[in-house]
This record gives C-alpha cells, structure tokens and sequence, in this order.
C-alpha cells in the first residue's frame, strides 16, 4: 500500500522551512494519459480499491484544492465518505467566480469550501457566495489574470495548512507542475484507452533560444507502485 505516513512525516517541517504547505498531487488517468472523454464531461476512471486510497489520502491531508472547471463538471464533495477519517479542507480555484450555488460543497457547513479568486472578480458574486455558506478568498492573479498559485500557497501556510492534496482537472495539474509545486505524486493508472482530455496538457518547458529541452522537464523519482485491482498506482518525488 502507499505509505501516506511516511509521505506526509515532514509536513509541518516543510511548511516552516520552505513556506508553503507539502503539495501531493493525485489524480487517476487512463493508459493514454486521458482524464476525461472530453473537457466538461467527468469519466470515473478509478475501481473500487484504487478510490479507497484516494479517500484515505484525503484523510491524511489538512487540505484538498480542485479548479472550477472540476466542481462544475463533476460536483465533487471532496470529503473521506469511503474510510474514516477527517475529511479536508475544501478549496477551489475560481479566478472568475462562477462557483455554483447547488452543489453539495456548500451544504457542509462544518467544512465550508475557500473559493480562492482574484482582486478582478466581481464583489457581487462574492457576497452571493459568502451568504450561501462559502468563503471567498482574494490573491494577485498572475500574468494570466489566473489565481497566483505561490501567493494562494503562502496564504494557505499562513492559515496553518500543513500538506495540501490537489487533484485536478487538466489545467490545474498543469498548472502546478508548470511552476514547480508539486512535492510528490500519487498516480494511478486504470488499464483502458480513452483518446480524450489528457492530465497534462501543454506542459512544454523552453530553453533559452525557445527549444523543448527534456531536461526541464518535471522528474519524478519513483518510490514504489502497487496494484489495486485493475489499476496500478505509482508513487514518487519531485525535484
């Protein structure tokens, strides 16, 4: 099984010394790289046991961030329903405001979600949000009016969070790995050809003159991988 203890040990010695919490991004894709058929349109890729580690991952994380497009397509409640454990805090990228007001988020009033935006987003919607039970939080948006993710983590540290668990969709995942976010990855690999939306998309790291240089690309150091069920999860480091 993926040692979550061991994966997350040094959670809070992160956050002190670097600032930011521990980032462990998590998601399931198909063979071929493919998270969805399409953009918008939610696949469940994950069997059985493989979502119950998703669960406990979630579990031994103080955070959980996903990026609009994931809560409009799929509605996910983000919590540990399948094992016991605490359920983490939900957090959403939403540069626009466009969270909607009948998904079941906003129903857990013990664990209301932090809808993270920008100064750019209307006051309006962010009164409508925060009377329906969420929490809005502004951040710089970076050059692509997009929430800043190195200020969004410095305000996670801030408020005390420790290890965050992202999981999607597409451009969040890019995202991250774009910057250099991303402590350690948790893969799992479903045995099915999809031909659709991929995980990472344009992930295409420059040289100097403008060429695709394969040495800055992302590296992961593979610490383990287990079969659960059908699937495989892999599991590992970044640099």
């Amino acid at each position: 099984m993926v040692p979550i203890d061991v994966l997350l040990t040094k959670a809070r010695e992160h956050r002190q010394s670097i600032g930011r919490p521990l980032v462990t991004l998590s998601y399931a894709q198909s063979l071929d790289g493919s998270i969805a058929a399409r953009r918008g349109s939610p696949l469940a890729l994950s069997g059985s046991e493989s979502l119950v580690l998703t669960h406990k991952l979630r579990a031994a994380h103080d955070a959980i961030l996903v990026g609009i497009g994931t809560v409009l397509a799929d509605k996910p409640r983000l919590n540990t329903r399948l094992v016991e454990g605490k359920s983490p805090q939900p957090v959403v990228l939403d540069s626009h405001l466009r969270f909607p007001l009948d998904v079941d988020l906003l129903r857990n009033r013990q664990l209301p979600p932090w809808v993270v935006t920008t100064e750019c987003a209307a006051r309006e919607k962010q009164k409508i949000l925060e009377a329906a039970g969420a929490r809005v939080l502004r951040v710089p948006p970076d050059t692509n009016d997009q929430v800043d993710l190195n200020a969004l983590l410095e305000l996670l540290a801030d408020f005390g969070i420790n290890s965050l668990m992202v999981e999607g969709g597409a451009r969040v995942i890019t995202s991250f790995l774009s910057k250099r976010l991303v402590d350690q990855l948790v893969l799992t690999l479903t045995p099915v050809l999809v031909g659709g939306l991929r995980a990472v998309e344009g992930l295409l790291l420059l040289d100097g003159e403008g060429v695709p240089n394969a040495a800055h690309f992302p590296r992961v150091r593979i610490l383990g991988y287990k079969e659960l069920g059908t699937d495989l999860v892999v599991w590992g480091t970044l640099a």
